[in-house]
């Protein structure tokens, strides 16, 4: 299977077979992963009454805490999303937007500096 998978997308990388972008689910499951290889934990983040509330919410070692919304690259943040985002800059808290597993990278860099 992975080789048909192989010769039909002429040699590109076999988990992005068939898909021009990468899934939101996947971008979040590497950011769980990458938060896990620093020691912290990326909870799913569900608040019933509060819609638009961020997807993960990241704690590390320190007392280090960060609101992470997951988007796939073209998404886009609705207008809850974007008030809660609002909200916590007010409050001065660690929140992002990750639209890809390079921004996760750089995220990753950011709560380690």
């Amino acid at each position: 299977m992975v080789y048909h998978c192989f010769e039909v997308c002429n040699g590109l990388n076999f988990e992005t077979c068939g898909r021009s972008k990468i899934l939101e689910r996947d971008i979040e499951r590497y950011l769980v992963r990458r938060v896990k290889e620093l020691g912290g934990v990326a909870y799913k983040f569900v608040s019933p009454s509060n819609r638009g509330v961020a997807d993960r919410l990241v704690v590390l070692p320190q007392g280090v805490v960060w609101f992470v919304e997951v988007k796939k690259e073209g998404g886009r943040l609705s207008t809850l999303q974007n008030i809660f985002i609002a909200e916590m800059q007010r409050l001065q808290q660690n929140v992002r937007v990750v639209w890809s597993k390079e921004d996760v990278d750089q995220l990753i860099k950011e709560m380690t500096e």
